[in-house]
């Protein structure tokens, strides 16, 4: 299975990406509590590209490719924005309050958790962001 949508920076395009995923989810046969857990990191990672990857009032485009094989499902995000590696930052210490806690950072927290793998490539200027998870029927 493979499939994809290019989508451009305007968080009004999110339901679109909704759609992309659940779809997607369904076709592999995937467990709806995962799907949903699926559609909710999909949105976190492809929203931080959305707001960041471009300068304010560039318009730019954002890809998602989806493939699987029996095993486990792939999305990859590709934008050709500032480079910028998510999986640098630090892990989030969820031990400290709110207050204590440095602003940002949560969104990759809870790709982490809710994926099996995070990887980052800047290859031929363009930021690559692959998300594996395990097809558990």
């Amino acid at each position: 299975m493979q499939h994809s949508i290019t989508l451009t920076n305007d968080i009004q395009q999110v339901p679109q990406l909704a759609d992309f995923v659940d779809m997607v989810c369904e076709e592999v046969g995937m467990d709806m509590a995962i799907a949903i857990q699926m559609n909710l990191a999909m949105e976190e990672a492809v929203v931080n590209v959305m707001d960041y990857a471009y300068p304010a009032g560039t318009v730019g485009d954002v890809t998602i490719e989806a493939e699987s094989d029996d095993n486990q499902l792939q999305f990859t995000i590709i934008d050709s924005g500032t480079p910028f590696d998510p999986t640098a930052k630090e892990e989030v210490d969820t031990t400290l309050s709110a207050e204590e806690r440095p602003i940002g950072g949560l969104g990759i927290h809870l790709v982490r958790q809710l994926m099996d793998s995070i990887n980052y490539e800047r290859i031929d200027e363009k930021n690559i962001l692959t998300l594996r998870k395990k097809i558990d029927k």
